[in-house]
Formats: structure tokens, C-alpha cells, sequence
């Protein structure tokens, strides 16, 4: 009874290891499952978030692709009827210059042949000075093949739209305009002439106008489509990425949310199979105490009434036991235990001693003693080796676990440091050119309001060259009307011709000056409009860098924030399993005695045990045979009494 006592006290502490060991796994994977969950649905949460935003701007960038294809599209229709309209006024131009350039031709050829023909003083002369009008004289000339139709026809439309100008401005022209003698046609040849050239000019003036606005139009738009097209390149580009990264997002949350499902039936079934395990125990113990409880109660009743018959059967074996086999098995262990330096091996052989000398039966005592403690021995074996596979396990995984969030640090880290340096760098950059478009602000005020300048100047001068140039010509046309029709002062006309010459040569020179400064003013203007040009182009691809670094920039910060958001969680997991890592290490490394140690100490113990318990096995055959031998002659003796 006393054997299966301390079999069942060895089997309840057994159990009581095994419980305490199980509960410290289930409060360990519960913790471990409760920190997976919680980071899952932190991730989960997270991955949300990012497919909405991702959602939000891939609509975001569709909206301004619509519009940029939109406004690419009329930008281009505009262009295209611009090209269209400036094709058709470039082909009038041609044809209207083509057609004044051959008038003016023919006007100089014509006065040329008339001076020609006043200094000969011929028959042909004579004609002219009878054909009275500018059209008969035209004719003369075409009949001397001097001109051709065309030329005179010419000629002649561009007298009637002078008349029918006139005619609209001051009424019914004067016939002495057109009639007189060669003198007069020359002057009216040489008026049309100046008109011709006048209106020349002021059609290529024109045509250089329109042409340096369709210029300006064509620069802006074809900037404004280029700008656009690229900002949608761009936007395509966002979507594409947004769309991979939302694609990406919504992997991971499916996945993500499979595993949060899993962990939360492994923590249900965890819970249900840790409580099922501690009734199972408690239910253990309380049969075991009831046990222990019963067998106590019925040694008690067996010592209080059989103690004289123990003492009649078995008192005289006890006694050749410990003088035979007891104390030999227990010398054996002690000195085992003294050359080994087993403290546990030292004390079974000293409670060996005690039950030899104090107990009722002291050869069951030992033994048990010694299967008792060879069953623990075996029983801490295995659980040594349970355990140490535990540790290698445990460790092995804790530590990968641990060099693989300390590598995702350093990456995010890294990715930090790199983000926010091209960060820094934007914002310089951004700061540089927003510094480059305010001094460009600045150069283009400057040279704005030296062009105006330059303007105002001009118009005063080409005004006072204008004044100049026409007085010249009105004093010209009253002398030659004054000598042409007054031959009291034929002799004097040489002297008359020499003022009407000099007058001529200031009016060439008033002329050619108002030409230089109209060239030098047009060459300043399209000088100031391709600066400006320029300028503007300059102006509208840096503010385009200061808008798509400044965006690069805030999409950079906002990226540093998240993945310092990230470093900080896997930091976190890094503390936890840096925790969990030292409660291993203090479980499975810190320990005074290693585990081969123990292996050795332990086979050393059990080898002993067994030699002694074999020993134990021989002393007590040979004292069974004594005492059997003894029962047969005290058993003869009796008989021959009675």
C-alpha cells in the first residue's frame, strides 16, 4: 500500500509537471495568437484604407485624363482652323502683293518712259503732251509697246479705286487732275506710285502681323497640347501604378484576412482545448486525493489489527533480510552516489537506510524506493528531451523570427533615409526655381517697360518723320504746279528746279530715315516678342517642374509617414519577440547544469539503481530460501511435540 501511495503521490506530481507545462503553452500561443490577431486586423484596417484611397485617386486621375483628352482635343481643332486661316490670308497676301508689285513695276516703267520721252522732245512727245488724260496717255504707251495691257489695265484699277476713294472722301475730283501736259501725268504716274508703294507696305505690315500672331497662337498651343499630353502620360501612369498598388492591396487583405480567420478558430479551439485539459486535471486530482485518502485509511485499519501476526510471519526474515542483502545494496548506491556526486542517488540512500531500520516492510520499501526512483528518472529523461525540443524549436523560430523583422527595419530605414533625402533635394530644387521664375517675373517687367519705352519713342518720331516727310511733299507738288503753270518764270526754272531738287533729296532722306527707324522699331519688337516667347516658355516648363516636384514631394512625405508608421508596428513585433526571445532563453539556456550533463548524470543514476536493485533481487532470493527452510523445520519441530 505504501508502494502504490508513492506511485500515485509520483503519478500526481508527474501530472502536476505536465499540467503546469501545458498551461504555460496554452497562456504562451494564446498571448502569441492574441498579438497576431490584433496586428492582422491592424493590417486589415490598413489595407482598407489604402484600397479607398487608391480607389479615390485612380477616379481622381480618370476625371482629368477625360478632361485633358477634352481639352487636348479642342486645343488641336483650334490649331487645325488657325493653320486652316492663316493658309488662306497667306494666299491672299500673295496674290495681292503679287498683283501691287506689278502695278508699281509698271508705274515706274511708265514714268521712266515719260521722262524719257520729255527729254527727246519728239513726235512721240508731242502725242503725249496732245492726249490730254491719264487713260489716253496709257494707250499712247501701249501702242508704243512701252507697256502692256496688262500693265495699263493695271494702272487703270488702281486709278478708279483711287477716284472712288476720293470721290467717297471730298466728292467729285477735279478733270485737271488728269489732264494737262506731261508734266502733270508724270506727277499723277508718280502720286499713284507712292499710293501703290504706300499700300505695299502696309499690306506686308499687315501680313507680318497676322503671320507673328498665328506664330504666338501656334507657340501657345502647341506648348499647352504638350504640357497636357505629358500631364496625361502622366495620369496614365498613376492610374497604371494606383490600379497595382490597389491590385496588390486587395491580395494582401485577402490573405491577411484568411489568416486573421484562421488565428481566431486556432485561439477558439486553443481556449476550448486548455479548458477542456484543466477539468480534465482537476477532475485527476480530486480522484487521486480520494484515492490517496482511501488507502491511508485502510493501512491504518490494517496496522491498529494485524501487527502481532505481521510480527509471528514475517519478523525473523525481516531480520536475515537486514543482515543479508539491506544495507550491502545500500552501501553499493552510497558509495555510487559518493564517486559520481549524485545528491539525488546520496538521499535515496539514506530514506533506503531509514526504511531498512523503521519499516513493517522494509524489502518492498527499498525496492519500491528504488522503482520509484528510476521511474522518475526515466519520467525527467523524457521530459528533458520533450523539453529540449521544445527549446530548439522555439529558439530556432524565435530567432529567424527576430533577423526577419531586424531586416525589415533596416530596409524601411533605408527606404526612409533615401525618401526623405530626394525629399530635401525636391524642396531645394523647388525652392531654386521658384527663386529662377522670380527673377525672370522681374527681367520681363524690365524689358517690358523698356519696350514701351522704345514704343512711345517710336511713335513720336515716326509722327515727326510723317509730318516732315508730307510737308516736304506738299511744298514739292505747290512748286511744281506753280512752275508747271506759270511760264512768266520759265527763266528761272532752272533755279526752281534746283529747289524742287533739293526738296526731293530731303524727302529721299526723310524717307529712308523713317524706313531705318520703322526697320530698326520692327527688328526691337520681334527681338522683345521672341524674348518674350522665350520668357513665357521658360516660365510655363519651371512652374510645370515647381507643380510636379512640389506633388513628388508631398507624395514622398506622405510615403515617409507611412512607412514610419510601418517601422514603428514592426518595431513593435520586434520588442515583442525580443520578450518573448528572452523568457525562451531564460527557460531553455540559462541553467546551471547543460542538458548532456544531465544525460550523463542521469545514465550514471539509473545504471546504478538497476545494479542495486539487482542486488537487492539476489540478497533477497537467497534470504526467501532461509526463511522457507526455517518454515519447514519449524513446522517438523511442532509435529514431533504434539
Amino acid at each position: 500500500m505504501s508502494d502504490m501511495q508513492a506511485k500515485i503521490i509520483s503519478e500526481g506530481e508527474a501530472a502536476h509537471a505536465t499540467y503546469t507545462e501545458f498551461a504555460e503553452m496554452c497562456e504562451e500561443r494564446s498571448k502569441n495568437l492574441q498579438f497576431e490577431i490584433k496586428t492582422q486586423k491592424a493590417e486589415v484596417a490598413e489595407l482598407k484604407a489604402t484600397i479607398d484611397e487608391e480607389t479615390a485617386l485612380g477616379a481622381s486621375l480618370d476625371t482629368k485624363v477625360g478632361e485633358l483628352s477634352e481639352s487636348i482635343a479642342t486645343d488641336e481643332a483650334d490649331l487645325k482652323a488657325a493653320t486652316e486661316i492663316r493658309a488662306k490670308e497667306s494666299a491672299d497676301f500673295s496674290a495681292e502683293e503679287k498683283e501691287l508689285s506689278e502695278v508699281i513695276d509698271a508705274l515706274q516703267r511708265a514714268i521712266s518712259i515719260l521722262e524719257r520721252e520729255m527729254a527727246k522732245h519728239g513726235a512721240s512727245m508731242m502725242q503725249l503732251k496732245n492726249a490730254g488724260s491719264l487713260e489716253k496717255t496709257l494707250a499712247l504707251l501701249v501702242e508704243a509697246s512701252s507697256l502692256t495691257s496688262a500693265d495699263a489695265k493695271g494702272i487703270s484699277a488702281l486709278v478708279q479705286t483711287q477716284q472712288a476713294s476720293d470721290d467717297s472722301d471730298m466728292g467729285a475730283p477735279d478733270p485737271a487732275v488728269y489732264k494737262g501736259q506731261s508734266g502733270g501725268i508724270i506727277d499723277t504716274l508718280g502720286d499713284l506710285l507712292e499710293k501703290a508703294e504706300s499700300q505695299l507696305n502696309e499690306l506686308r505690315n499687315k501680313e507680318t502681323a497676322s503671320l507673328h500672331e498665328f506664330q504666338m497662337l501656334k507657340q501657345s498651343l502647341d506648348d499647352k497640347i504638350k504640357y497636357e499630353t505629358k500631364e496625361m502620360a502622366e495620369a496614365k501612369q498613376g492610374i497604371a501604378a494606383s490600379n497595382e498598388k490597389k491590385a496588390t492591396a486587395e491580395g494582401d487583405l485577402e490573405m491577411t484576412s484568411k489568416n486573421l480567420a484562421e488565428d481566431v478558430t486556432a485561439l477558439g479551439e486553443l481556449h476550448h482545448e486548455c479548458l477542456s485539459k484543466a477539468q480534465d486535471y482537476e477532475a485527476e486530482t480530486k480522484s487521486r486525493g480520494e484515492e490517496l485518502k482511501a488507502i491511508a485509511t485502510a493501512k491504518k485499519v490494517i496496522t491498529e489489527t494485524t501487527s502481532g501476526a505481521a510480527d509471528l510471519s514475517y519478523g525473523l526474515n525481516q531480520i536475515s533480510f537486514l543482515q543479508s542483502g539491506g544495507f550491502k545494496a545500500v552501501r553499493f548506491l552510497h558509495d555510487l552516489a559518493q564517486k559520481e556526486k549524485l545528491p539525488a542517488l546520496a538521499q535515496l540512500t539514506l530514506r533506503m537506510d531509514s526504511a531498512i531500520r523503521n519499516s513493517d516492510d522494509p524489502f518492498a520499501k527499498v525496492k519500491g524506493l528504488i522503482a520509484d526512483m528510476i521511474e522518475t528518472l526515466q519520467a525527467q529523461a523524457e521530459a528533458d528531451a520533450t523539453e529540449k525540443a521544445y527549446c530548439d524549436k522555439e529558439l530556432a523560430e524565435t530567432n529567424a523570427k527576430k533577423d526577419e523583422k531586424t531586416i525589415e527595419i533596416k530596409k524601411l530605414s533605408t527606404k526612409i533615409d533615401s525618401m526623405t533625402s530626394r525629399s530635401a533635394q525636391l524642396k531645394t530644387e523647388v525652392a531654386e526655381l521658384e527663386k529662377s521664375l522670380s527673377a525672370l517675373a522681374k527681367a520681363q517687367a524690365e524689358m517690358d517697360k523698356l519696350r514701351l519705352e522704345e514704343k512711345e519713342e517710336y511713335t513720336k518720331a515716326k509722327a515727326a518723320m510723317e509730318a516732315g516727310i508730307k510737308g516736304v511733299q506738299l511744298a514739292l507738288k505747290v512748286l511744281r504746279d506753280y512752275y508747271a503753270k506759270d511760264k512768266a518764270h520759265a527763266a528761272d526754272e532752272g533755279g526752281g528746279a534746283g529747289i524742287i531738287g533739293l526738296l526731293e533729296v530731303v524727302e529721299s532722306d526723310f524717307s529712308k530715315g523713317l524706313i531705318e527707324m520703322t526697320s530698326t522699331e520692327e527688328s526691337a519688337q520681334a527681338t522683345y516678342d521672341q524674348e518674350t516667347k522665350d520668357n513665357e516658355i521658360e516660365k510655363t516648363t519651371k512652374e510645370q517642374d515647381v507643380k510636379y516636384k512640389s506633388e513628388e514631394a508631398a507624395g514622398l512625405e506622405k510615403t515617409t509617414a507611412e512607412a514610419t508608421s510601418d517601422k514603428a508596428g514592426v518595431q513593435e513585433e520586434l520588442d515583442a519577440v525580443n520578450e518573448y526571445l528572452k523568457t525562451i532563453e531564460e527557460r531553455c539556456i540559462a541553467k546551471a547544469e547543460p542538458y548532456e550533463e544531465r544525460v550523463r548524470r542521469r545514465e550514471a543514476e539509473l545504471k546504478g539503481l538497476r545494479e542495486g536493485l539487482a542486488i537487492l533481487e539476489e540478497e533477497t532470493s537467497e534470504s526467501l530460501l532461509q526463511r522457507s527452510s526455517r518454515r519447514i523445520l519449524r513446522g517438523a519441530r511442532q509435529h514431533k511435540l504434539a
